[in-house]
């Protein structure tokens, strides 16, 4: 993993392979691909540039055996990138082994966990790390080291977890934009616990389905996935941002309501440990058209409220934030999809345009249209030093 101990990875690479005759019997599958991302204005720092190349692998393993009770699976990920050696990097999202059997399922190893229900914001996503250097939409996450066990109830699905081996956020490097205005150096992060990267943390889960409601109530002690970034000097002497990560509790609720073509959705938590306790909600609904026009294609109508009880003192930019935006589905061969969506700032006139795209060449090759736009950021706004990164990014994966 690119920046954790590796202990636990070499364990479990050890399980994997220890036996032989499981692995050939598995399958391999996966997706290797190039990406183009140009920006449109230059750049604010003179170590960046216009534009970047890179390319990427994914490859997967999986084995089934034991009637389905028993499975192993290992997802690698890498990129090497033009400029930008934050953005090289690679990591284990997963390599755990999982058993099922009469209303339980034990997974140990590395994994990946989502919560949430909301489009513009997860706040109640919390397991494993953010992995920035990706995309600044915090969708990509690193492979979390965990112990999980899930127990099947008529009460509702409970999921305990343990997770042993903290993973630091990555961020973009000196070269790299998308950045803060000063770089962060990471090798001088700082942990509140004296532990640092070895504190245990654990997390608990109950989801109910309840007709047309699904909700989760969840609990969160460890520590936090989002650093503070305190001014200090870099390894190199010059000015940075260090990341201090603090010891915290979260307490959330996630709810998606199903009534006909709407989709209400709800996901607040709260929080203690990262200063003053506080909390925060993203609410709101989507509306889903079928066949519009009497085409094939379906229209997705979305808006959300994005609050923080923080106000300009919360650690992200959505304090008091709506989000409006486009799903079409065209439900063709190609399986092409479009999401557009803006972010107004309801206490400034700043706006986020952003758009996605994405469609299948033939049978294994998928290409993918991103862009990003920032209007009007003002100098208190934590994007003030990205307000010139308008970019595109095109990527070219071939699956197989």
């Amino acid at each position: 993993m690119s920046n954790n101990p590796r202990g636990l990875g070499y364990l479990f690479a050890a399980l994997l392979f220890m036996n032989s005759a499981a692995v050939r019997a598995g399958e391999w599958s996966g997706q290797v691909g190039g990406e183009y991302r140009g920006f449109f204005e230059t750049p604010l720092f003179p170590e960046q540039h216009d534009s970047y190349l890179s390319a990427f692998a994914q490859p997967e393993y999986r084995h089934v055996w034991d009637n389905d009770k028993q499975r192993i699976a290992f997802v690698a990920f890498g990129r090497v990138s033009q400029y930008d050696e934050a953005r090289t990097h690679a990591d284990i999202r997963e390599l755990n082994w999982q058993k099922s059997g009469d209303g339980y399922e034990w997974r140990v190893g590395i994994h990946k966990i989502f919560w949430g229900v909301t489009e513009s914001q997860h706040l109640v996503d919390i397991i494993n790390q953010t992995d920035l250097v990706e995309n600044p939409d915090g969708e990509d996450k690193l492979g979390q080291p965990m112990i999980n066990l899930t127990l099947v109830r008529e009460c509702g699905t409970l999921d305990f977890f343990v997770l042993t081996g903290f993973r630091e956020r990555t961020f973009p490097g000196r070269e790299g934009r998308l950045r803060t205005a000063l770089p962060v150096d990471t090798e001088q992060a700082v942990y509140e616990s004296d532990r640092g990267q070895w504190r245990t943390d654990y997390a608990l889960r109950w989801h109910k389905s309840l007709g047309g409601w699904e909700v989760g109530l969840a609990h969160f002690s460890g520590t936090s996935r989002e650093p503070r970034l305190l001014p200090g000097v870099g390894g190199d002497g010059a000015p940075a941002l260090i990341p201090h990560y603090d010891v915290i509790d979260q307490s959330s609720l996630d709810v998606q309501m199903t009534q006909g073509a709407w989709l209400w959705k709800l996901e607040t938590i709260r929080r203690a440990g990262q200063g003053s306790a506080y909390a925060a909600l993203t609410a709101g609904f989507e509306y889903t058209v079928s066949g519009v026009l009497d085409s094939g294609i379906d229209l997705g109508l979305l808006a959300e409220y994005l609050y923080d009880d923080r106000g300009i003192n919360a650690t992200t930019t959505f304090q008091d934030d709506i989000f409006a935006g486009v799903r079409l589905s065209f439900n063709d061969v190609a399986s092409a999809e479009v999401l557009f969506g803006i972010y107004a700032d309801r206490d400034s006139d700043a706006h986020i345009v952003n758009l996605e795209a994405s469609r299948r060449l033939g049978k294994s090759t998928r290409l993918t249209l991103e862009a990003r736009w920032f209007s009007d950021i003002p100098a208190t706004d934590l994007l003030y030093s990205q307000r010139r990164d308008d970019y595109a990014q095109l990527e070219l994966a071939y699956y197989f």
